[in-house]
């Protein structure tokens, strides 16, 4: 088991780098989740984003109402909150903080289960932080994709436990109701899919307006369960009391 200090020291360094720009997996997240809200219709939400990073995502969130975010990364949150002092940021361990109980209308956790060792006392604690029917949007890597890619093994103060969707139904099944589940991004680095998913090979097909056909085989392969990302969006189930 890592220390809580271990851990905070991991993140803290490895959000320095979310603090100036995003790739294609974080960005194909933030569209869905920013679809989910606009769907919302609602510009009043308490919504918190529990690992929360350096806060980028924050930015957005707050055009739909008022935003906590929290991560165990204390410098990376600092300076997060001097960009952004719309928002309010609450640095430390999650399970643990004081957040209160049916405090928020929505929940949103970008690639953040992976890295919890209590995976299932996450997920119970994001329902009792919710109202009654409030919205849980969450991101997580998707264990049968990342599977087939070639990853460095974590590094000291890095939790790391894919789940796949079976396994992610299995972890909210007490506390949700699953209103919409899916992969998103295609992304591989070696073998077959690694050629298929090349923007070297996409960006030919595309010029010569092909662009159809790639966005084709994206989403098959999303539909295979073949995307970087699990997306679920759930409701908090009314068959547990908080």
């Amino acid at each position: 088991m890592y220390s809580e200090a271990d851990q905070r020291n991991f993140w803290n360094k490895w959000n320095v780098s979310r603090e100036e720009t995003q790739g294609r997996v974080s960005s194909d997240q933030q569209r869905v989740v920013l679809r989910w809200l606009d769907r919302m219709g609602r510009r009043d939400l308490r919504i918190i984003e529990v690992g929360c990073g350096a806060g980028w995502l924050c930015s957005d969130l707050t055009r739909y109402g008022r935003v906590v975010g929290t991560d165990l990364s204390d410098e990376v949150l600092a300076r997060a909150a001097e960009r952004l002092p719309e928002a309010e940021f609450i640095a430390g361990d999650f399970l643990t903080l004081d957040l209160g109980e049916e405090q928020f209308d929505v929940v949103v956790t970008l690639e953040t289960l992976t890295h919890v060792p209590d995976q299932a006392g996450f997920v119970r604690r994001c329902s009792r932080l919710l109202k009654p029917g409030g919205l849980l949007m969450m991101a997580t890597q998707n264990k049968t994709a990342l599977q087939r890619n070639r990853l460095a093994p974590p590094e000291r103060g890095q939790y790391r436990r894919w789940v796949d969707r079976d396994e992610l139904v299995e972890l909210m099944r007490e506390d949700f109701e699953i209103e919409e589940l899916f992969s998103i991004t295609p992304k591989f680095n070696r073998g077959p899919l690694k050629i298929l998913n090349s923007e070297r090979l996409h960006r030919p097909i595309r010029a010569i307006g092909l662009g159809g056909l790639v966005d084709s085989i994206t989403r098959m392969q999303e539909r295979a369960w073949l995307g970087w990302t699990l997306m679920a969006l759930a409701r908090k189930s009314e068959r547990r009391a908080p």
